[in-house]
């Protein structure tokens, strides 16, 4: 209790009586006690009184005491919050130069100096607001707060945290007043987000880190580079500030073939490399039950120190001719590979517009700004979700569900596909590459739904990627075996489920795959009372093409607990991440919400689909919302009828082998729109 608190430090100064060598500090801390009671309250006798103990406190403290700057700094900062609270600026004079002093006396790696930049930005907007200027400067106030702004998130002995929260401000400020610096402080920002987050021990935790921070802050970056008319810096932003768990996961299992064979000393750096990141890769130490059984700040220290280390190995690769740019950020020149085998659209979702950045291999991005805002697409998306089995009944239109799909055509997807024609012939592949809201609406499924009517599925082939980065990772090429290992992994009565909700279609459907597939495929078939957890994951391991039919459960509060569920146990998306999938080709999730994400986090793209893909399965097919396990299996014969309508196996078919599937049961009356939409194909 904040009061009894008061008391007690009131008492306790009682104690300290002039003369006491303990008396500054009880002054500061009682001080500190009502400042935080004003903050909560807005009592000005609180205020008043704990600036009258800073003073006394500050007396107590000459030059030379080493909680001189302590004192400068915390009296400067309410004189500035009563100004602030008054309405005037009187004291702020003071607070500025007591803040100048502090700066002063204070050593260069002092980490008090971040407090101390960001309290000078603070007198300085205040001054700014007053419209008075600065007294003795003949300088723009707003330059000069963005300046200690700047200052503070660039104060490397500040601490990571501390650093970040500075850079956010900056970002806050910049943007609420269009100055100039907003670009840098959104780049430092994203720079400093990434490597907090590297520090951060274990998957779950990142996870839980980032709820923190603004969830929109790479695409408000992205939207102020469009602003200024730089398009390529707006991709790279994103591309920095999106998937950050994802990315720095698939960091520590960076392939490093071309540095191994650089030079000796290269060699020693790459093997001290992957012994680091096998230990960071590594999920922290606990019982079974998932306690930590070691010291929870003595495994964040070991955790940091081998951060450090293990930057340190990186900032020596960079050091290696041809290897400068090791880990780093990747260039838009680097990103337009992605688009190789045909143009991205990249879909931006901000408060200020809506935009499409069309990425082409060869040629500059184009940016369109969509007929559509923010308030409007999120209304879309919750249209979209309610539209979702209703009506769904062999006589049911689903007419809620096509008005919310003509919106989308009319807002998003037309405006694009008018743009299209330039770079993409049709009928030819195309990948989405959505962030914010855009992450939860079917663009492949846009159109008029009307006689005669338009729609994107009759011009060309969607595919969807998390990232670009993700998208040439699974272009990666890797010796491709003559056999073609595939498991059917089914399980239509998991644990803690009621016989109700058995799945009666599984066992079909996988005989029905097992069917479809060329006589050279390497067939396994997993179900029933043999579809645990640890047989599904060994059979992830050794088969490089995954069909799963089973319920599948998307976690909203944990999402990286979304999860296959098996005879025993879930398996979960967390432990897909632990695996190495990186041989892997393709995998079919006939199962619920495999690929619907977090809408808290949602350009972390965290769900099944996209983590298989991270794990480093080529091509996915995933489900955005609930599959009817009656009408699944019919699209799914049609998919392999298609992908090996030559009797081989190429998992750059599954696209084209989706669209066609599809389209060949448009006209099927007993499969609902919402259950013929409902499958989106993933990667390359």
């Amino acid at each position: 209790d904040l009061d009894q608190a008061i008391a007690l430090h009131r008492e306790a100064l009682a104690l300290h009586p002039v003369g006491h060598t303990d008396r500054s500090m009880s002054l500061n801390n009682f001080a500190n006690r009502l400042s935080t009671r004003f903050d909560y309250r807005g009592d000005a006798e609180d205020l008043d009184q704990a600036i009258a103990l800073h003073r006394e406190a500050l007396a107590l403290r000459p030059v030379g005491h080493p909680d001189r700057p302590t004192s400068l700094i915390t009296l400067a900062i309410d004189l500035s919050t009563r100004c602030d609270h008054q309405g005037n600026t009187e004291g702020l004079d003071e607070s500025r130069e007591n803040l100048r002093c502090a700066l002063t006396l204070s050593t260069q790696h002092d980490p008090r100096r971040l407090k101390v930049h960001e309290s000078l930005a603070t007198v300085y907007l205040s001054f700014h607001r007053s419209g008075l200027g600065v007294p003795g400067e003949d300088t723009d106030s707003l330059n000069v707060v963005m300046h200690h702004l700047k200052a503070a998130a660039n104060f490397v002995p500040g601490g990571l945290l501390f650093r970040l929260r500075a850079a956010l401000r900056w970002v806050h400020r910049a943007d609420k007043h269009r100055h100039g610096t907003e670009l840098e402080a959104y780049g430092t920002s994203m720079q400093l987000m990434d490597a907090y987050m590297s520090a951060t021990a274990s998957v779950s935790s990142r996870h839980s880190a980032m709820k923190d921070f603004p969830s929109t802050l790479a695409v408000d970056a992205a939207s102020c580079a469009l602003r200024s008319g730089d398009v390529r810096r707006a991709v790279e932003l994103l591309e920095q500030g999106r998937t950050i768990i994802w990315t720095q996961m698939t960091r520590l299992r960076t392939p490093l073939d071309s540095l191994q064979t650089h030079s000796d000393h290269a060699a020693v750096l790459t093997k001290r490399f992957g012994d680091l990141s096998s230990l960071l890769d590594r999920p922290p130490a606990s019982h079974a039950d998932g306690t930590q059984n070691v010291d929870v700040e003595a495994e964040d220290t070991r955790y940091r120190r081998l951060v450090e280390d293990w930057n340190g190995v990186v900032e020596e690769i960079r050091n290696i001719e041809g290897f400068s740019r090791f880990l780093l950020p990747p260039m838009f020149a680097d990103l337009q590979e992605a688009a190789r085998e045909g143009p991205i659209i990249v879909l931006i979702a901000n408060k200020s517009s809506c935009n499409a950045i069309i990425i082409t291999h060869t040629q500059p991005p184009t940016s369109i700004q969509l007929p559509t805002d923010f308030d409007k697409l999120t209304t879309l998306v919750h249209e979209l979700r309610e539209a979702i089995g209703k009506d769904a009944g062999p006589k049911g239109k689903q007419t809620a569900l096509i008005k919310a799909l003509r919106k989308l055509w009319d807002d998003v997807v037309c405006p694009v596909v008018e743009h299209l024609g330039a770079f993409a012939r049709r009928g030819s592949r195309i990948w989405w590459c959505p962030t914010s809201l855009f992450n939860f609406l079917p663009l492949h499924a846009a159109g008029e739904y009307r006689a005669d009517g338009k729609s994107l599925s009759q011009q060309y082939v969607s595919s969807y990627t998390p990232s670009l980065t993700a998208l040439m990772r699974t272009r990666r090429r890797h010796g491709r075996s003559l056999s073609v290992p595939f498991v059917a992994i089914g399980q239509n009565c998991p644990a803690g489920h009621s016989s109700e909700s058995t799945l009666e279609f599984v066992e079909p459907e996988l005989e029905l795959v097992r069917s479809l597939l060329p006589p050279t495929v390497s067939f396994t078939k997993i179900t029933s009372v043999d579809a645990t957890k640890s047989r599904a994951l060994c059979a992830l391991q050794d088969n490089t093409w995954l069909h799963f039919a089973c319920h599948g459960t998307q976690n909203y509060e944990e999402p990286f607990m979304s999860a296959f569920l098996m005879r025993d146990q879930p398996l979960s998306l967390l432990d897909i991440t632990r695996m190495d999938l990186s041989r892997h080709e393709f995998a079919f999730l006939s199962a619920c919400e495999t690929a619907v994400g977090d809408f808290a986090t949602p350009d972390e793209v965290i769900h099944l689909a996209a983590g298989l893909q991270f794990a480093g399965v080529k091509s996915v097919v995933g489900t955005s919302w609930k599959v009817t396990d009656a009408t699944v299996q019919r699209l799914v014969e049609a998919f392999y009828q298609n992908l090996c309508v030559d009797g081989k196996m190429n998992f750059k078919g599954a696209a084209r082998a989706l669209h066609r599937a599809v389209h060949s049961l448009a006209h099927d009356k007993d499969i609902p729109l919402d259950q013929r939409i409902v499958f989106m194909h993933i990667g390359a």
